[in-house]
């Protein structure tokens, strides 16, 4: 380890680089008493067993998270690690593919011998993979959004601790959808477990806020075109909501432009309907004035906190949301941010639990479900949570962004209030 870091795009001293990642904040000194690797009761590495989306159709997803987990590992390790051991990512492809997933997750706790799973975004990877979790009790760290971990039908192994779920994305953004854009809202999502959340959650949502879904379209994940499913949006709907995800997305977008022309309803879209697209590409000028729900916001905002600002450099994004080294290459800034959250979640969970190996796994679950709140700050940049143990799930703030002069401007945040519902169920309940 050298003496100065540059992961800020500057030169500055170790010192500083640990103050400006908040060390201080997770109990850990720059100064006399920093614990080196050396002095833990193991130097042996923690591995983190890293379920990538590096191929199918969530490789665009599975590019950053990659970027992001290995900014966060960085700053971890700089800072002494977990419990004074260095953590080491072991990585794995599962192709987007549940069967491959599950494969993923038992090989990470027989080959590989790996403390946790960690990073599984698509929902129907989540769900395939997390019986094997719970079957080699493995502790199972997702960044997905679906409401299968919250809903509790998984099993006690299983967290999403870094990233809000649909159902709560969804409650918080009803009140403006329905007083803002309109009360007669066609639903355009994908046709798996992903989409289903926003299919089943959005109608008594909105319903409670005095607006209506008059249809819902399901379309194929691996659809490459999409003007045959546009008739069937009807003609009185005032508000289009869409959702859609994998590599066809900036043809959805371009096509749903061309559709309508300049005649068009307002579009509420989910942000997964552009992440790691171009908001410039040619073809998407109509969604000038149009509104994206983004978990952290893609572009650089004027109230951007000092945290945000540090994490943005540190996982190599620009103003723009695009990577530092080609402007070409937009990120999934409103996803990824929780593979950096959920990285400092873990780290936290094990100082709590004085984990120092497999046999300490099911104090590591005791430990996590007995978080209740992360304050925003550099290990949670994206704001400040609220953590349920007996659903495994966090709460967080939702962001409305308008585009404006081809970026994304937030013009509201909702509370973490208004994402809060009661639990489904409790996974404490369950056996270890």
């Amino acid at each position: 380890m050298t003496d100065s870091s540059s992961i800020f795009g500057r030169k500055i001293s170790r010192r500083n680089t640990l103050k400006g990642l908040g060390v201080a904040a997770a109990g850990i000194a720059a100064g006399p008493g920093f614990v080196r690797y050396a002095q833990a009761q193991s130097s042996a590495p923690i591995k983190i067993g890293f379920q990538a989306h590096k191929t199918g159709i969530g490789a665009a997803y599975g590019r950053w998270y990659e970027k992001t987990t290995n900014a966060a590992i960085k700053a971890i390790n700089d800072a002494g690690g977990i419990n004074g051991r260095p953590v080491e990512v072991i990585i794995e492809d599962d192709g987007t593919d549940p069967g491959r997933g599950a494969e993923i997750v038992a090989k990470f706790a027989t080959q590989y011998g790996c403390d946790v799973a960690y990073g599984t975004l698509f929902s129907h990877v989540v769900i395939g993979s997390a019986p094997a979790a719970g079957e080699h009790k493995l502790p199972y760290f997702v960044v997905s959004e679906g409401h299968h971990v919250a809903s509790t039908t998984l099993n006690r192994w299983v967290f999403q601790p870094g990233i809000t779920d649909v159902k709560s994305q969804i409650q918080s953004m009803a009140p403006w959808i329905a007083a803002n854009a309109g009360k007669k809202v066609t639903q355009i999502f994908p046709d798996f477990a992903f989409g289903y959340d926003h299919r089943d959650f959005l109608p008594p949502a909105l319903k409670a806020q005095g607006a209506d879904v008059v249809a819902q379209i399901a379309i194929p994940p691996t659809e490459s075109s999409f003007t045959k499913y546009f008739p069937q949006i009807p003609s009185d709907t005032d508000v289009i909501y869409h959702v859609m995800v994998g590599p066809a997305v900036l043809t959805f977008v371009k096509e749903l432009g061309e559709f309508y022309g300049s005649s068009k309803p307002q579009l509420f879209g989910f942000i997964d309907s552009l992440e790691a697209v171009d908001i410039n590409s040619p073809g998407l000028e109509f969604l000038d004035g149009t509104h994206f729900w983004e978990g952290s916001p893609r572009y650089a905002q004027p109230d951007d906190t000092d945290a945000q600002k540090v994490y943005r450099a540190a996982v190599g994004i620009d103003d723009n949301g695009a990577s530092v080294d080609d402007p070409k290459d937009v990120s999934t800034a409103a996803h990824m941010f929780g593979c950096w959250e959920t990285l400092y979640v873990i780290k936290k969970a094990m100082e709590d639990a004085g984990y120092q190996g497999p046999a300490d796994k099911a104090k590591l679950v005791e430990a996590t479900e007995a978080l209740t709140e992360f304050a925003e700050g550099p290990e949670h940049p994206q704001g400040p949570k609220v953590f349920n143990g007996k659903i495994h799930q966090v709460f967080g703030i939702q962001n409305i962004s308008k585009v404006e002069d081809g970026k994304l401007k937030v013009v509201h945040k909702t509370s973490i209030e208004d994402g809060l519902y009661e639990p489904e169920g409790d996974y404490t309940t369950q056996p270890l």
